[in-house]
């Protein structure tokens, strides 16, 4: 079964990236573009050689196109994946999925009424690393889990390398942490193995644009462990990094290099101090589990709560910083 595939706006910037996915597996094809910004889609339609439709509504309404890749401004995720959704197409997206959790509850009532498959673009849950890191949790080697952090900085507002409409309050819903945020977001969550009761960010401004370009969030939970999320736009040399903490025992990764290092009470060789822990490889990416779920009629289900939960998580941020104070997930929608 070969997948028939209209992108939908080239906004972001790994939308590249999944058009290269498309072209490249053996089940998709890129057939018809779409872009709230004509002239960008137009141009990446010729270089493409698919058809470009001014509007939106005609590309759903093609019989021949399955599915979607939506790259649209965060935005106007709603309106786009609903109507995608309703002409019964499939839907790939990137992080997040929408700005809030009522928009999100919306996009979900919408791809589960019409009976469509949804998948979100969460890349780092396929790496290597996070697939070693939840193995070891599971032997509990560190013991109760007490502290994580994880950190993903870049220079792209330093150096002038994102677009600038990265730096869109209306468009993108925030900065570095909405954007790169994300990730270490979802990844502490992941690591910390419960459930989040209260978030409190601070978010700084160095270049002086309308959306932070440097954030920290804490993460709070009943049982005192704490995750600690930062990103950043404004760094040169700061490498992505993975601490978790429990009471028997520590993970490191990314200090600098790509290695995972352990060091636990648990182990029969402890007093050997730190040892490296051999990585996973990648599990296939979001995208080639998105063409399965498609083929073989199945459902996204542990991707699709990651994404739902990461969005409330954003938001409770984005309202903590606002509001210069800690924001219980419970009170969210209040």
């Amino acid at each position: 079964m070969t997948i028939r595939i209209g992108k939908i706006s080239y906004w972001h910037v790994h939308a590249w990236d999944y058009t290269k996915q498309a072209q490249e597996h053996e089940d998709t094809v890129l057939a018809a573009v779409w872009d709230e910004d004509a002239e960008r889609g137009k141009k990446a339609a010729e270089s493409l050689n698919v058809p470009f439709f001014e509007s939106l509504d005609d590309l759903l309404a093609q019989e021949d196109i399955d599915a979607v890749i939506v790259d649209a401004p965060t935005n106007v995720h709603r309106d786009v994946i609903i109507a995608a959704a309703k002409a019964g197409k499939h839907i790939f997206t990137e992080k997040v999925i929408a700005p809030t959790h009522k928009e999100v509850e919306e996009i979900i009532s919408a791809v589960e009424e019409n009976e469509v498959k949804l998948t979100v673009s969460l890349p780092r849950l396929n790496d290597g690393y996070a697939l070693t890191i939840q193995e070891v949790l599971s032997q509990e080697l560190l013991g109760e889990i007490t502290y994580v952090r994880v950190r993903l900085s870049h220079n792209g507002a330093t150096e002038n390398w994102l677009p600038d409409h990265f730096y869109s309050l209306e468009q993108c819903g925030g900065g570095a942490l909405i954007d790169l945020g994300c990730h270490p977001m979802y990844l502490t969550k992941l690591f910390l193995g419960q459930d989040v009761t209260g978030v409190s960010a601070n978010f700084g401004y160095v270049t002086g644009k309308e959306v932070e370009d440097n954030a920290v969030v804490t993460l709070f939970t009943n049982s005192g462990a704490i995750g600690v999320v930062e990103a950043g736009f404004v760094n040169s040399h700061s490498p992505f990094t993975i601490e978790v903490h429990g009471t028997e025992g520590t993970l490191l990764y990314g200090t600098p290099e790509d290695k995972l290092l352990l060091r636990s009470n648990k182990s029969a060789d402890k007093e050997e101090g730190w040892k490296e822990v051999p990585l996973y490889a990648n599990r296939e990416s979001a995208f080639h589990q998105w063409v399965n779920h498609i083929q073989k009629d199945t459902f996204a289900t542990e991707n699709v709560q990651t994404a739902v939960e990461l969005t409330r998580l954003m938001e409770a941020a984005n309202r903590s910083a606002k509001e210069a104070r800690m924001v219980r997930l419970a009170d969210l929608d209040a």
